[in-house]
C-alpha cells in the first residue's frame, strides 16, 4: 500500500485531492468547541487545502505525509517562507502555521504527540484497505489525550469492500474501529453523487483517562 501511495503522487493520480476546502470543515469545525490556538493532527494530509482553512482559523496544523511530492507541492502553491529540518524519521517543512512531516503516519511516537490537542481526518482512515484499519484506530488513539476532538469524514461506495483508495467505510464499521476509544457522533449524511459516493461526517471526541483498547 506505501508504495502504491507513493506511486499515485509521482503519476500525479490524485482525483481525491480537493481543490477547495471541504465545506463540511466549514460547516461543523467550530461546532466542536476546539479552542483557537489548540494544535491539529492531521493524518495521511496529502497536499489537502483544508490544512490552511484550519490554520488560518488560529489553529497550528501538523500533517502527517508520506509522498515527498504532496508536501514539495503544498508548500509551492502556498505562500511563505519553509523551513526545512528533522525530527527523528520524519523530514519536518514549516510554512507559517502549518508543520508537515514527511514519512509513515505509523513512526510517529506517543512522545511526539504531546502538543497535539485535536485532529482531523478527511481522506485518512478511507484511504487504508481493511487489514490496515484497525491498526490506524488504535494508533491515533494513542496520539491523542483524553477530550481531543475532531472531525472524520467516512464515505460509502458501491464497489465493495476491496474497491479503492477510497475505501468504502461504513457506520457499523466506523464504530468497531473508534467506539472503544473515542465517543462518536454522526453528523451528516450527504447525498450520494453520481458515482454512488456518499460521504459521512463524524464528532469525535477521545475518551479517558485509561488505557488505549485495540478494539475488535
Amino acid at each position: 500500500m506505501p508504495q502504491e501511495w507513493l506511486q499515485r503522487w509521482r503519476e500525479g493520480r490524485i482525483g481525491f485531492h480537493r481543490s477547495e476546502t471541504h465545506p463540511v470543515l466549514r460547516k461543523y469545525w467550530k461546532t466542536l468547541g476546539v479552542p483557537v490556538g489548540a494544535k491539529v493532527l492531521v493524518p495521511l494530509c496529502g497536499k489537502s487545502l483544508d490544512m490552511r482553512w484550519l490554520a488560518e482559523q488560529g489553529y497550528p496544523v501538523l500533517g502527517i505525509e508520506l509522498a515527498p511530492e504532496a508536501i514539495e507541492q503544498f508548500l509551492a502553491e502556498g505562500e511563505g517562507e519553509v523551513s526545512r529540518y528533522h525530527q527523528g524519521y520524519f523530514g519536518v517543512y514549516r510554512q507559517a502555521n502549518v508543520e508537515l512531516w514527511c514519512g509513515d503516519f505509523f513512526h510517529v511516537h506517543v512522545e511526539q504527540a504531546k502538543e497535539f490537542q485535536a485532529f482531523y481526518d478527511r481522506a485518512a482512515l478511507i484511504a487504508l484497505p481493511p487489514a490496515t484499519r484497525q491498526r490506524y484506530a488504535f494508533h491515533l488513539a494513542q496520539l491523542l489525550p483524553p477530550g481531543a476532538r475532531g472531525l472524520l469524514v467516512s464515505l460509502t461506495h458501491p464497489g465493495g469492500p476491496d474497491a479503492g483508495p477510497p475505501f468504502s467505510v461504513g457506520e457499523e464499521e466506523v464504530h468497531q474501529l473508534l467506539a472503544p476509544n473515542f465517543e462518536l457522533v454522526l453528523l451528516e449524511t450527504c447525498p450520494p453523487d453520481d458515482r454512488g459516493l456518499s460521504e459521512q461526517v463524524w464528532s469525535l471526541c477521545r475518551r479517558g483517562p485509561g488505557r488505549v483498547d485495540e478494539g475488535a
